[in-house]
């Protein structure tokens, strides 16, 4: 399967180019920068491709697109790949509203997987918050995050998506209008992500955790994503880890 990079000189773009040139299965098509970046020509490891920025013809000879850019630069690329139908996988967070409409447009040509936390095993500790939300409506309800002190202090897509998602099982178990989860914000050291929901329920509390330790984890499930999207076939559409 081959696989286009944009965004390859982030921290998961290098992880997923070292992924995909390590795995006998795959095969890197090419390796997309931002037009100004420094990486522009450079070589990658060992093979012929070069760091390049996207083009019109971004998906030839390719199966998928990753994307750990930016929403600014997902939008970019979406306008690149036109009306072709290459999937495209983003791992990219903190669109507005305005931007995932234009993505939803994108959509129409070509199937579009969005996910707020690729890495392996978010998706069953989200899948069992959830469970637990609908059969205690009433417990009160925390998401904390914890992540490198580098990264901007606004709540991560991973702490929304579990605020929202948790929320809505409580409302559907309860019928009732119910507030958002308090979101806690802490930065620390070179924390690569720390998130836990906490349910209390006034004389006990559950605590549903999921750690990351290396960046490469968000590779790694990236390209299981890619691997799956690409493998069921799946029409155009804008999809989530949830229905793969």
């Amino acid at each position: 399967m081959r696989i286009a990079v944009f965004g390859a000189s982030g921290r998961v773009g290098t992880r997923l180019v070292e992924a995909i040139l390590t795995d006998p299965g795959l095969e890197l098509a090419a390796a997309h920068v931002s037009p100004g970046s420094a990486w522009i020509g450079r070589q990658v490891g060992s093979t012929v491709i070069e760091y390049r920025p996207a083009e019109a013809a971004i998906n030839a000879h390719c199966d998928a697109i990753i994307d750990f850019s930016s929403p600014a630069g997902s939008l970019y690329l979406q306008r690149m790949a036109g009306q072709r139908p290459v999937p495209i996988i983003i791992g990219t967070t903190g669109f507005s509203s305005d931007d995932l409409a234009r993505i939803d447009a994108a959509a129409r040509y070509r199937p579009i997987l969005m996910g707020a936390n690729f890495a392996l095993g978010f998706t069953a500790l989200a899948r069992n918050a959830c469970q637990f939300a609908a059969a205690h409506p009433g417990a009160r309800v925390m998401i904390e995050e914890t992540y490198h002190r580098r990264k901007k202090r606004a709540p991560s897509g991973t702490s929304l998506l579990l605020a929202r998602t948790v929320r809505e099982a409580q409302a559907s178990a309860s019928g009732m209008e119910l507030p958002a989860p308090e979101i806690h914000v802490h930065r620390l050291g070179d924390t690569v992500g720390i998130n836990e929901v906490r349910f209390d329920l006034g004389d006990s509390e559950i605590r549903f955790t999921f750690s990351v330790q290396t960046i490469a984890a968000y590779a790694r499930g990236a390209l299981a994503a890619a691997i799956r999207l690409v493998e069921s076939g799946a029409g155009p559409g804008r999809y989530d880890a949830f229905d793969i």
